[in-house]
Formats: C-alpha cells, sequence, structure tokens
C-alpha cells in the first residue's frame, strides 16, 4: 500500500469539508492514514487515490469513512457545570405546562443524552419531556441505542443516578453498565449532519452541541449557530463546550456564563 500524499490528503479533506463541515489539515495527516488504512486493504487498494475515488461513487463507504475519521470523545456527567445550571436554573423556571425538550447535537455513543435523561427523570417528576440526541456517525449511534458500556464509565455517575437509572452486568456481561430500558427508551436517537438538512424536530428547550465547532471554520460556524438558534424556543439555551465561544458570530444567542447563551424571549 502506497504512502498517504498531501494532495490525498487534500482530497479526503475536501470530501469531509462537504460531508460532514469538518476540514482535516495536514497535522491529521497520520491519523488519516492510519484510520483508513485498514479499509484499504480490506477493499483491496493498491492507493489512497483509488480508496478517494472509491468514496467519491459509493455512498454507503463514504459514511464509514465519515465514521472512521469523525473523533467521538465523550463521557458520562461530562462538563458538570452544565448539568448543575440545567438542574437548579433551567428545570425549575421551566413552563410546566408543554413538555421540556432537548436535542443533544453530535451525541457520540450516547453518555451525554443519557446523563441528561438522568436528570430529567429526577427532577421533571410526572411532567412530560423528550430528547433527541443525534450523531453523523452511524457506528456511535448504534452503540448508544443498545445503552451499555464499560463499567469503569460509571465512574463519573452519581451514585444516586447510578442505582436508579442503571443497571451491573452479570455473568456474559460481567464488566459493563446498562442504562435501564425505561430511561434508554425516553431518548430518541436519529443520524442527523449538522450540515446537512435537518429533519422537522419542532423547537427545543435546550440544545447541547459541545466540543463539535473547533473543527469547523468561521462561516460554517457561523451558518450552524443561526440555524441552532432558530431551533431554540425563545429563552431557550445554548450549551457549547468550555474551549469554544460564540463571539463574533453576531447571532441571535446571548450569554449568560461561559459556554451557555440563551436566545432572546419575546
Amino acid at each position: 500500500m502506497q504512502a498517504l500524499t498531501d494532495q490525498e490528503l487534500q482530497g479526503f479533506s475536501k470530501l469531509m469539508f462537504e460531508a460532514a463541515g469538518i476540514s482535516l489539515p495536514m497535522s491529521k495527516k497520520a491519523l488519516v492514514s492510519s484510520r483508513l488504512g485498514r479499509r484499504l486493504q480490506i477493499l483491496g487498494h493498491d492507493s489512497f487515490a483509488q480508496y478517494l475515488d472509491h468514496l467519491r461513487r459509493d455512498a454507503e463507504e463514504r459514511q464509514r469513512a465519515v465514521d472512521l475519521l469523525t473523533t467521538n470523545e465523550t463521557y458520562f456527567f461530562r462538563e458538570p457545570q452544565h448539568f448543575s445550571f440545567l438542574s437548579d436554573r433551567i428545570l425549575p423556571a421551566a413552563d410546566p405546562s408543554r413538555p421540556f425538550r432537548v436535542w443533544s447535537a453530535a451525541c457520540s455513543s450516547g453518555e451525554e443524552p443519557y446523563s441528561v435523561a438522568m436528570v430529567l427523570a429526577e427532577r421533571m417528576a410526572s411532567r412530560p419531556w423528550d430528547i433527541v440526541a443525534s450523531d453523523i456517525s452511524t457506528r456511535v449511534l448504534q452503540q448508544a441505542r443498545a445503552g451499555v458500556y464499560p463499567m469503569e464509565r460509571a465512574q463519573r455517575i452519581p451514585q444516586a443516578y447510578l442505582k436508579a437509572y442503571c443497571l451491573r452486568g452479570v455473568g456474559a456481561q460481567e464488566g459493563k453498565l446498562a442504562v435501564q430500558a425505561p430511561l434508554r427508551e425516553r431518548v430518541r436517537f436519529e443520524c442527523i449532519n449538522l450540515n446537512g438538512s435537518w429533519p422537522d424536530m419542532g423547537a427545543f428547550d435546550l440544545i447541547w452541541l459541545r466540543n463539535v465547532m473547533i473543527y469547523f471554520d468561521a462561516p460554517t460556524k457561523r451558518s450552524l449557530v443561526a440555524r441552532l438558534a432558530q431551533a431554540l424556543r425563545p429563552g431557550g439555551y445554548l450549551f457549547v463546550g468550555h474551549s469554544e465561544s460564540l463571539s463574533g458570530l453576531d447571532s441571535d444567542l446571548q450569554p449568560v456564563q461561559p459556554a451557555i447563551y440563551r436566545r432572546a424571549s419575546r
């Protein structure tokens, strides 16, 4: 198999930008080579150029490449300040006359939406709530729907939530953690490209999109933030990663505290 050239990397970068809005700079050359090299061997391609040509013709293989090149780092109750803000500030002020709706965009393998679901299940009592969780990667969505994780992932889950909403694996499932079915069934998973067309999902009270926009250029980020703002109900919130900011994007969202923004109420 021939080594990945700079020109081929540019080709993969163009494809990833078109498919997911993600750029692949030269610093990602080794990552692209290692993650896609195995697919070349399986498909019998002698060069990355052949595989790139294959991707342009094969939508299913193109999705597989997106899965392989997408970074999916997540864990339960990541950035706990957000969960405290949700529990202590947002939910007590939520309109009790309608369901509280959340979109966990770029949800990866599901730890984020299940963490949100635990908070809502505890704080909302009998009031209705709804979570949509999405990702561009079909591979991680399959794991998210199953809701089964290595037991070491349980370390960040508060003990009360762990006892109320999770099961410890036994027998063949020993060493694993499962989100209980009643909670798992409250989360609806969808394959959504944030830079493509979105299904009609209605308006949300809260959108989580954390540690994703750092991979987008400024025009892509500006367009996405404008669409996210329109997907929020007036007074709704957007949570981004603590390394991210909407500064300079001229959106309808106003900062509340670091990494938390709110759409103005009408």
